[in-house]
């Protein structure tokens, strides 16, 4: 009785697992290899607006599909690739594509990450200063700190009177 509750469990889940991984493949009718070719070069060029950084090619998103369908009907009419790609701009804007122009609508998407890291390490770095001198300050004692100001001002006063003797 209990092997077969497993193997009824067991049969549902792998039953789900093939549900999920079965996505709907589209199959184009291209007229020339080249017209194929441009396809695929364009959909790997430009970027899914709804997934998380993939492009058009590897999302099975609606959006995605629609985008592949577009691209395809115009190839079909006879557009150039630079007219597609245009037009995907002109529609969705330079997030669409994943070598956005460099101009100064776009400086943030090509300076952002560097200016969060540059940030990052400032941040680090103060709080590991901070640190360090929490732990100098907690490690000595009032005596000791004021040998170590003591000690200080003997040798600034040191150093005072050999300028003076130059």
């Amino acid at each position: 009785m209990k092997t077969s509750f497993s193997r009824l469990v067991l049969f549902i889940s792998l039953l789900f697992v093939c549900a999920v991984n079965a996505a709907p493949v589209e199959t184009f009718q291209f007229d020339s290899p080249e017209t194929e070719k441009t396809f695929h070069k364009l959909s790997h060029e430009l970027r899914c607006l709804v997934c998380q950084n993939q492009n058009i090619a590897e999302s099975n998103a609606e959006l995605a599909q629609d985008l592949r369908l577009e691209m395809y009907n115009m190839l079909a009419a006879g557009k150039t690739e630079d007219e597609i790609v245009d037009f995907m701009v002109q529609r969705y804007g330079d997030y669409v594509l994943y070598r956005p122009p460099f101009k100064p609508m776009t400086w943030l998407l090509w300076f952002g990450p560097l200016i969060v890291f540059i940030l990052g390490v400032i941040f680090a770095v103060r709080i590991m200063k901070s640190a360090s001198e929490e732990k100098a300050a907690e490690s000595l004692s009032e005596e000791d700190l004021q040998r170590v100001k003591s000690l200080h001002d003997d040798t600034s006063t040191e150093t005072n009177v050999a300028k003076d003797d130059k």
